[in-house]
């Protein structure tokens, strides 16, 4: 079977026609010109050194490695092999918490920030994967479906902080059964979600929602950001936030603390694992590789490929042109004995 890869690259072959109607003008211009320029004698002397059978030549290989790279640019495929394509997949849900004790800058440049960027490192390592989100603080709701566009899935990741969220708080069983929901409709196997927070829970229902997300044989991931240290929690994002601090109805400053407690029981009743984001530690690479070592195969099937073969026209072009550069395109002069004696 034969086929080319890259056809519109054969409209390169109109050059081949079009050169040689250029090369037939020129050339009858030449003549005359030549005509005119002067005497008969005169003439017939200066194209005596021109060899017109290997201009011409020249000039059909030139044609010739013309219309061969033509050929070689449309990529021309023959013969074929039949291969196995695997695809390897899993379905992930990553729910950020988003509530205001994430702008506590115990870790730089502040929880939520930095948790942002390791997501993004893991979007960036998935290849096969689909992967959603769920933004949560005391209400929670996907951010983004299951996808395997992964700009779009970065794109939504950037635009997750506080102002998405009506309520404020942090409601860790919200977020998981609004996960483990995303993920109803797909296969059994490899369901994993993962939970980047600082791990203070201030609702109730954590237990019943880890035992539905054990029942449906969704695995959860843990993230714990931040300090296990009190650090006070910042009134307000970025520069605003300088020396200025949330305080309760008598006045004292809020701190904020990670709580790796309640994280560690979430992943070890689901069996997954528990991660932390903060000084000292290597950020989540380790999370990474345990997604994709668990990869299941979501696709298999054959496809028959093509073989390359426009190194054979490339290669014969090369040598045509080798040879027009080779070929002499005037006669050798003889030099002449003197008639005249002196």
């Amino acid at each position: 079977m034969f086929r080319f890869g890259a056809g519109p690259w054969l409209w390169a072959l109109a050059l081949v026609p079009l050169l040689a109607v250029l090369y037939w003008y020129a050339s009858g211009r030449s003549r005359a010109l030549l005509d005119r320029f002067g005497e008969h004698d005169l003439v017939r002397r200066l194209r005596s050194s021109v060899n017109t059978t290997a201009v011409r030549w020249k000039m059909a290989l030139v044609l010739g490695a013309v219309a061969l790279l033509g050929f070689a640019l449309a990529r021309p495929q023959f013969g074929t092999r039949v291969e196995t394509l695997r695809r390897q997949g899993q379905d992930v849900m990553v729910a950020l918490d988003v509530s205001n004790s994430m702008y506590a800058e115990d870790i730089a440049p502040n929880r939520l920030e930095r948790a942002k960027i390791e997501i993004g490192r893991i979007i960036q390592r998935l290849d096969g994967d689909r992967i959603g989100l769920v933004a949560f603080a005391g209400d929670a709701f996907v951010q983004s479906p299951l996808t395997a566009d992964y700009g779009a899935a970065m794109m939504f990741l950037s635009a997750m902080d506080p102002t998405l969220m009506s309520t404020q708080g942090t409601d860790l069983a919200k977020a998981i059964t609004v996960a483990v929901e995303a993920l109803e409709d797909t296969p059994a196997e490899n369901r994993i979600v993962v939970i980047v927070t600082d791990g203070e829970d201030h609702e109730g229902g954590l237990a019943e929602a880890i035992a539905a997300a054990a029942e449906a044989e969704v695995t959860i991931h843990t993230v714990g950001v931040g300090s296990v240290e009190g650090v006070p929690l910042p009134d307000a994002e970025g520069m605003e936030a300088r020396g200025r601090f949330r305080r309760d109805e008598q006045g004292n400053v809020i701190t904020t603390r990670l709580n790796e407690t309640s994280l560690q029981d979430i992943a070890l009743q689901t069996g997954g694992e528990y991660h932390r984001i903060g000084l000292g530690t290597g950020g989540l690479a380790r999370l990474v590789e345990r997604i994709e070592d668990g990869g299941r195969e979501v696709e298999s099937r054959e496809v028959t490929q093509f073989e390359e073969q426009f190194q054979i026209f490339l290669g014969a072009a090369l040598l045509m042109l080798v040879a027009e550069f080779i070929v002499p395109g005037r006669r050798r002069s003889r030099p002449r004995m003197s008639e005249e004696t002196t």
